[in-house]
C-alpha cells in the first residue's frame, strides 16, 4: 500500500476530489495549511509598505491506496491539476506497512 499525500492550492480542491472518486479512491483526508515551496512566497505593496508573504495557505490531501494504484492516480493528478505556475504543489509517496479497520480488526487492502 502507497499513501499518498497531495499540497496543492486551496481553489484546485474540488478538481482533486473528482479526479480522486474517478480513480476509485475509498477515502481521503484534507487539512488546510500553510506553507512555501522553491518561490518562498511573495512580496506585496500595501500603502506604500512592502509586505513579504511567505506562508501562502495550502490544502494537504491524504490517501492510502493499493500499491498498483498509485502511479496511475499521481498521473493523474499531474495532468489535471498542473496549471505550470509556481505553487501548484507536490505530491509525496510513502509506504505503508499495514492498514487496520478498528470496527472490523480487518487488515491491509480489506481495512481501506
Amino acid at each position: 500500500m502507497k499513501k499518498l499525500e497531495i499540497i496543492i492550492k486551496p481553489d484546485k480542491l474540488e478538481d482533486l476530489k473528482a479526479v480522486l472518486e474517478g480513480c476509485k479512491v475509498n477515502g481521503l483526508m484534507i487539512s488546510n495549511v500553510m506553507g512555501y515551496g522553491n518561490q518562498k512566497g511573495y512580496t506585496q505593496m500595501y500603502r506604500g509598505t512592502k509586505y513579504n508573504v511567505n506562508l501562502l495557505p495550502k490544502v494537504k490531501v491524504e490517501t492510502v491506496v493499493p500499491k498498483e494504484l498509485a502511479d496511475p492516480i499521481i498521473d493523474a493528478v499531474v495532468k489535471e491539476i498542473n496549471t505550470g505556475t509556481y505553487g501548484d504543489g507536490k505530491i509525496f509517496v510513502y509506504d505503508v506497512q499495514d492498514a487496520v479497520r478498528i470496527r472490523t480488526g480487518e487488515h491491509g487492502r480489506e481495512a481501506l
